[in-house]
């Protein structure tokens, strides 16, 4: 099973809890052409503070996108 990207994995949940990129990006206070360039592979090693508030903001622990790859 091929490896899934960071941006794959944060689009998974997003959509599995039924969030917009917008409604995900204003809930972790971050920007929506973050979220746009990170579920399209371009953010590869965002600030793992921004990384916790996206793993908040669709409620998974951050180890679960640290760990993307996993």
């Amino acid at each position: 099973m091929p490896e899934r990207t960071l941006g794959e994995v944060v689009r998974e949940v997003r959509e599995s809890r039924g969030l917009t990129q917008a409604q995900l990006a204003e809930k972790a206070q971050v920007a929506l052409s973050y979220i746009t360039v990170m579920e399209a592979g371009h953010q590869r090693n965002p600030s793992r503070q921004i990384l916790s508030r996206i793993a908040r903001a669709l409620g998974v622990p951050a180890k679960r996108l640290f760990d993307a790859d996993a």
